[in-house]
């Protein structure tokens, strides 16, 4: 089991290219002309594969400019591992967002409208690391500038001005987006910082 979960720790991101690639054909042929508002939604999901794919494959690099920029580390290891990043992003991007697309064909579209929040958030948070450290790329930063940001602004727009979300429903899709973002913040900042300056590798520690 363990050296199942090693493999997965270094390769998991290398199907994200072909997730992403089927995804889009496959809900661009029936889902796009059934129903618009769900084509959206399930848009998120090779979107968002695709933002990962930047991050993680090619150009890749994201667990280090992590770990030295915004965790305020010393290694480019640590404190976010391999390991970390699987157990973030597998539940989040690989379970929940598909199966928001699954829940919104089967109860509404309203089931999914979180995603196009999350999206836009997270991507917006790399916009913001870019101009915080010194206007330098970091990877996913493409790909939220052409992609997510502007799936998940124009998502927002088309429910809203289609009346295809209830205000109830909709305040609830943007407090679930921010917990989902919150939580990855949460766990960076709140658990992850703490742990390297206890570890003794956090740049702090060495003033």
């Amino acid at each position: 089991m363990k050296k199942t979960l090693n493999w997965l720790y270094e390769h998991w991101m290398k199907a994200t290219p072909f997730l992403a690639i089927y995804t889009f054909i496959l809900i661009w042929l029936y889902v796009k002309d059934v129903d618009f508002g769900l084509f959206l939604i399930w848009l998120q999901c090779p979107f968002y594969w695709a933002h990962e794919f930047e991050e993680y494959v090619a150009p890749g690099g994201f667990l280090k400019f992590f770990n030295l920029g915004p965790l305020g580390s010393t290694r480019p290891d640590k404190p976010l591992t391999k390991a970390g990043s699987f157990w973030i992003n597998i539940p989040l991007m690989y379970v929940l967002l598909p199966l928001s697309g699954v829940l919104s064909h089967y109860f509404g579209n309203e089931w999914g409208l979180w995603t196009a929040y999350y999206s836009t958030l997270n991507a917006s948070a790399h916009v913001v690391m870019f101009f915080i450290f010194g206007r330098k790329y970091n990877p996913g930063l493409v790909c939220s500038i052409l992609l997510n940001i502007p799936l998940g602004v124009f998502t927002i727009w088309y429910f809203l001005a289609n009346n295809l979300v209830s205000t109830g429903a909709n305040i609830v899709s943007i407090i679930v987006g921010i917990i989902a973002q919150a939580s990855m913040m949460v766990y960076g900042f709140a658990y992850l910082v703490p742990q390297s300056k206890k570890e003794g590798y956090h740049k702090s520690t060495h003033n």
